[in-house]
């Protein structure tokens, strides 16, 4: 063992890129870190492999960007902290979910198969995924039909996002894929194996993206009911002993000790998603605590003693976050996105220039402006639809919607209805889950949106709640890395790691009071108008989606 403090190693499998980060496992303080930008990053055009183009709504990745990651950002994360590689006592890693794949027996994924490079269903499938709507559709009008139990743990509805629906889109259009395929395993588990050389199951994915409830997955005549070919995807595919989040996983394998530059044999913690892993990194683990895990979407994710079920989310699992506690999720398909969709696609070029000019990004500069408006000063009200709706509807066909709109309106009036339209989707969230019985006693709130005061604040406002605000940029990473210590036994558990590893700042935004009361009848608004397009009947979204000549042009 080298001399120098015990590190740990956080790997966080963004959307985007894969980052690596040291940290001191005796006071969580991290000594560096590195990003490798994903080669192939979202694949949503076309294959990288023939070019082949992919249809509307769908979203993949490659395994290979992810093994980059181990090869590139962990070494530069090392040589980023100074420290020997032998004081690294332990790796934790963090991905996005549900992001499954086809694999071999041995774990290889199909897509690198040359025979199957050029199908699309052999490639992972990516979070954002929502082609499987339809089997998503059927999975949940036949549950209620034979009133699965399962179903009510998942606010009554699974999502297209997930396991379950993916696979059966696989079955049903490239039967040849499935037959080929030996496991169905996400993304965070995959990676785990590729480190450890051995499969492992997760707690966390298995129970929220894989329908497994009091220690089962759905039965096999359900499966049966659904399609005769899917009976056994359980048994064959998925079926394997879950692991607590924490434990080891495995010792670090001579091939992932050569790509890292890691001393062989250290402990590998079981896997994680990336919301999920953060809630210790921001001491947010204690029942009521709410962590909303901001940045191109948010998850919300709590736990609590009590099992209940709320109308839309995304989850409740036993351990799901912490061991013996209900961990509960929720979240919102699209937040940073729709930000970046205006800014990218909506904002004159004279708001580009004068950013420049004032040396500012376009995000910032309009959140100056905006900042400076009241409450309501620009008469619009939004829904935040524009990538679905997750929570509290779990429907990712409709669409994005803005009202008030005259020929006065300017960028910066549709930027902060956008972010107001945003909050509100959170406060949607937090009075559903009071409404069932699991009030939310405090909100934190983690990612990459948290450095914009703009959105903190009209959060804070809008919910009428104090924001306490994690105190690292590396949220998902030092979670993982926190993880990892408890793998690696520095620790006993994962509160005792939280405790001493993890940092919050405290009422970081506090809600004014005059802006919160100026907001109640513009949510009253913003809730009309959700109730009307996504509970009332009036299918417009539905049926303007139908043809999706736009997506279909542009891939």
């Amino acid at each position: 063992m080298a001399a120098g403090p015990e590190c740990v190693i956080g790997i966080d499998f963004g959307t985007l890129s894969g980052r690596a980060v040291v940290v001191r496992v005796e006071d969580g303080e991290e000594l560096g870190t590195a990003v490798h930008e994903y080669a192939n990053g979202v694949i949503d055009r076309s294959l990288p492999s023939d070019g082949a183009r992919l249809p509307p709504q769908w979203a993949l990745q490659d395994p290979e960007d992810w093994l980059d990651v181990l090869r590139r950002a962990v070494p530069a994360a090392v040589a980023d902290a100074g420290i020997a590689p032998g004081q690294v006592v332990g790796v934790g890693t963090d991905f996005t979910a549900s992001t499954p794949l086809p694999v071999l027996a041995d774990g290889t994924p199909l897509c690198r198969l040359p025979e199957l490079a050029g199908r699309p269903h052999a490639w992972p499938k990516l979070w954002k995924h929502h082609a499987a709507q339809r089997q998503a559709d059927r999975i949940n009008a036949l549950a209620r039909e034979r009133g699965e139990p399962w179903l009510a743990r998942y606010g009554g509805l699974i999502s297209a996002e997930w396991e379950f629906a993916k696979a059966l889109q696989v079955l049903e259009e490239d039967p040849e894929i499935y037959a080929r395929t030996d496991r169905w395993i996400e993304g965070a588990d995959w990676i785990v194996w590729q480190l450890c050389g051995r499969e492992t199951r997760n707690t966390c994915t298995a129970g929220y993206k894989a329908i497994h409830q009091d220690g089962r997955y759905p039965s096999e005549d359900y499966l049966r009911a659904l399609d005769e070919r899917f009976a056994d995807f359980v048994a064959a595919k998925v079926a394997a002993p879950l692991s607590p989040l924490g434990g080891r996983a495995g010792g670090l394998t001579a091939r992932a000790a050569a790509w890292t530059g890691l001393p062989e044999g250290i402990a590998i913690a079981v896997g994680n998603v990336d919301a999920h892993v953060t809630a210790p990194a921001a001491r947010a683990i204690q029942p009521g605590q709410m962590l909303m895990i901001m940045g191109t979407s948010t998850c919300h994710v709590m736990n609590a003693d009590a099992l209940v079920e709320v109308p839309g989310m995304c989850g409740v699992v036993d351990g799901g976050i912490v061991p013996g506690l209900r961990g509960y999720e929720a979240g919102q398909s699209g937040v940073g996105d729709i930000f970046g969709w205006l800014v990218e696609h909506a904002v004159p070029p004279r708001y580009h220039d004068e950013a420049r000019a004032k040396g500012l990004g376009v995000h910032e500069y309009l959140s100056q402006l905006a900042a400076a408006q009241e409450v309501g000063a620009h008469g619009l009200v939004a829904l935040d639809w524009n990538n679905g709706n997750r929570s509290v509807l779990v429907d990712h066909e409709l669409s994005g919607l803005i009202v008030g709109l005259t020929l006065a309106t300017r960028a910066e009036d549709l930027y902060r209805a956008l972010v107001e339209a945003t909050a509100f989707g959170t406060r949607t969230i937090l009075d559903t889950f009071a409404a069932a019985g699991v009030p939310v006693t405090e909100l934190f709130a983690a990612g990459g949106l948290v450095k914009n005061p703009l959105v903190m604040q009209i959060y804070a406002d809008v919910t009428r709640m104090p924001l306490h605000v994690i105190g690292s940029d590396q949220g998902p990473a030092l979670g993982s890395a926190i993880h990892a210590a408890v793998a690696a036994g520095a620790y006993p558990d994962i509160f005792a790691a939280s405790a001493a590893m993890g940092r919050v700042a405290r009422d970081a935004y506090v809600p004014d009071e005059g802006r919160a009361e100026a907001y109640e009848p513009l949510y009253e608004d913003y809730t009309r108008l959700h109730d009307h397009f996504g509970r009332g009947g009036d299918d417009v979204m539905h049926r303007l989606r139908q043809p999706r000549t736009r997506e279909l042009a542009h891939g």
